[in-house]
């Protein structure tokens, strides 16, 4: 392989790496490979000798975003503040789904393109729940509060319909979401339920 051929298969990985994050965060992981390489402009046979598989694809295209996720939870649990540690897990969440909907799909969903992450999503569910735990033993959350229920919450930001404008949306929803977290005081004692109930999810749209 000569250098220029080199140097071109280079540029060809990066533009198709570019234009793989730009549109899973915008569309989702199930967009087409074709739809990819023709969008990056080159053949579907030129995407797939650098990425053999959609899984490839989506490996490649999300391993650092993946990474930085894996720091920023990292920071939560080391934070010694345990409602900013989990409320800022959830706003962050909120964020993602306003800029990278593939992450999301990634992390906390289970789209089969993102298999490598696997272990990344089991080491987040784990993390989730011991900040969870220690914002319930802080009391800092209502005392009939679970991991479940803040899942819940991160299923309702991630079914969230973007409009065109919808940070402001987006934003006053986990607002909402949160405030129902801490909302104990505000319940009457016949209402709340007891301390590790698992709430049913709704099935959201």
């Amino acid at each position: 392989m000569t250098r220029k051929t080199r140097t071109d298969a280079e540029d060809n990985r990066r533009r198709i790496l570019s234009v793989a994050r730009a549109s899973f965060a915008s569309e989702g992981l199930d967009l087409p490979m074709r739809e990819i390489a023709r969008r990056v402009g080159l053949g579907i046979a030129t995407v797939h000798r650098h990425f053999p598989s959609r899984a490839d694809l989506v490996t490649a295209a999300l391993t650092e975003h993946v990474a930085a996720c894996r720091a920023d939870m990292r920071a939560a649990l080391d934070d010694p503040d345990p409602w900013r540690a989990l409320s800022g897990v959830v706003r962050r969440f909120a964020e993602h789904r306003l800029r990278d909907r593939g992450l999301n799909e990634a992390l906390f969903g289970s789209h089969p393109a993102a298999a490598a992450f696997a272990a990344d999503r089991r080491e987040q569910a784990r993390a989730l729940r011991r900040l969870v735990d220690r914002a319930r033993a802080a009391g800092v959350v209502r005392d009939d509060i679970g991991v479940d229920d803040v899942r819940v919450c991160l299923a309702a930001i991630a079914s969230y319909r973007l409009t065109p404008r919808p940070a402001a949306g987006l934003h006053r929803l986990v607002d909402l979401l949160l405030t129902g977290l801490t909302a104990d005081h505000q319940l009457p004692a016949d209402q709340r339920l007891p301390a590790g109930t698992v709430r049913t999810p709704p099935v959201w749209p």
